[in-house]
């Protein structure tokens, strides 16, 4: 296990490197960065002085490698709008996007874990078709249309919950997880929809093989067989599927928070973005990388260690 471990790590700095060198590249793809923070209007002389104030006079590799420096530091510059420092800001908008981020993957496996395996044990019955049903709605219906459909329902028609806003659960939890919970379903139904379909396949699949059949033949309570010899099997390929999802999330977020109102870092990189705030904006997407490339590790050494053919492999 420490060896497979090891051999995943040791892949993770060419990794990082890609990511920050693309991530540098980002202010470059809308041209010259200069004209951009200038506006098309401003003269040569303008241009001059903002390329010599953000380093833009100098060579590429040297600007990649200064800031790179400065990134292995922790230093990703100050933002043009506030002058606070990047890493400081990201680091207080993070906390409402993490508590979204988790809140939404405990509601899509609260309803994708029970669905998916209460579907693949009662094939071609009216459960299985409701679950599918559901899983088919949540990945069809747009995260911006859905939560649009939720706010009217639930924050118009019947005012259950806020419309938008944020308080911290941790200074309110009542009030706190009101606001979050909206967001959190409107982000999570997407991935429960897909877990709920994989989780019924993987669970189709693992019903079918015969040490399944032989703990039947032994007299064993249909539950037990269920949860005990084929679940933690038919989570298996789940894992992988559920580390590819943090992607979306991540993605989601992006519109839940602008749509929710809500003060995390997806919208602070949409601000960013309108503002021409270049080191923000690239202090946000290389965080959302790392954290992308951090998931997917976690998901190789959970798979690791449920499937124990891939470890010795």
């Amino acid at each position: 296990m420490t060896a497979y471990i090891l051999g995943r790590l040791s892949a993770m700095p060419i990794t990082l490197l890609l990511v920050t060198l693309t991530v540098f590249l980002l202010i470059f793809v809308g041209g010259d960065p200069a004209v951009v923070l200038g506006g098309d209007e401003a003269d040569r002389a303008t241009l001059q002085r903002i390329r010599a104030e953000f380093g833009l006079d100098r060579p590429v590799p040297v600007q990649y490698a200064d800031w790179l420096l400065r990134v292995v530091r922790g230093d990703l510059g100050r933002s043009m709008r506030t002058n606070q420092q990047v890493s400081v800001e990201i680091g207080r908008r993070m906390v409402p996007t993490l508590q979204l981020g988790v809140l939404a993957v405990a509601i899509s496996l609260a309803i994708a874990v029970p669905a998916g395996v209460i579907s693949a044990v009662r094939r071609n019955t009216i459960p299985d078709y409701a679950c599918r049903l559901l899983a088919t709605l949540g990945i069809s219906l747009p995260n911006f249309w859905l939560g649009i459909l939720l706010v009217l329902g639930l924050a118009v028609l019947l005012p259950w919950l806020p419309a938008g806003g944020y308080i911290d659960p941790f200074t309110a939890p009542l009030e706190g997880l009101k606001t979050l919970l909206l967001p959190a379903v409107t982000l999570g139904m997407g991935m429960a929809g897909v877990l709920t379909r994989m989780i019924r396949s993987s669970m189709l699949d693992v019903l079918g093989e015969d040490y399944v059949r032989t703990a039947r033949s032994k007299g064993l309570v249909e539950s037990v067989v269920v949860l005990r010899h084929a679940m933690r099997n038919a989570l298996i390929p789940v894992v992988t599927v559920l580390g590819l999802q943090v992607r979306t999330i991540i993605g989601g977020t992006i519109v839940i928070e602008t749509l929710f109102a809500l003060p995390g870092v997806g919208r602070m990189l949409v601000d960013g973005f309108f503002a021409r705030d270049f080191p923000l904006v690239q202090g946000v997407i290389l965080v959302i990388a790392l954290s992308v490339v951090l998931a997917n590790l976690v998901v190789d050494v959970a798979y690791a260690y449920l499937d124990p053919r891939i470890r010795y492999a």
